[in-house]
């Protein structure tokens, strides 16, 4: 059975509780909830807007960002040693009672509690 997976997103000073069915990647699971993350490249790995920070626990645990991956973190700003984008990992159980922290910038738009408006 696939249970949906409890974690947090934080932003800014908010943290927005989410739950996931595992198998989804964290940029879906932040579109799906109404978290404000980009995904410029809609989840194909060619852009850093979905750059996410993870504590150094559920980082560890993870895979190895693909050479790829790396190559775009490198132009994500707010780079920590735990950065990760969020098309490329997908969620499970280590994600429990997590806490993803979304960087205050990311490439094209910065986090400060604006919300546009469709034209």
């Amino acid at each position: 059975m696939n249970n949906p997976v409890k974690f947090f997103f934080k932003s800014l000073s908010q943290i927005f509780p989410v739950e996931a069915l595992k198998g989804k990647t964290i940029l879906e699971v932040a579109h799906d909830n109404k978290i404000d993350l980009e995904g410029a490249c809609e989840g194909s790995c060619a852009c850093s807007t979905c750059h996410v920070i993870l504590d150094k626990d559920l980082y560890k645990k993870l895979s190895t960002p693909s050479d790829k991956e790396y190559d775009l973190l490198d132009q994500a700003y707010g780079l920590t040693s735990t950065s990760r984008l969020g098309c490329q990992i997908k969620v499970d159980e280590k994600f429990k009672d997590k806490i993803i922290e979304l960087p205050k910038f990311t490439r094209n738009m910065s986090v400060d509690g604006y919300v546009p408006k469709h034209h």
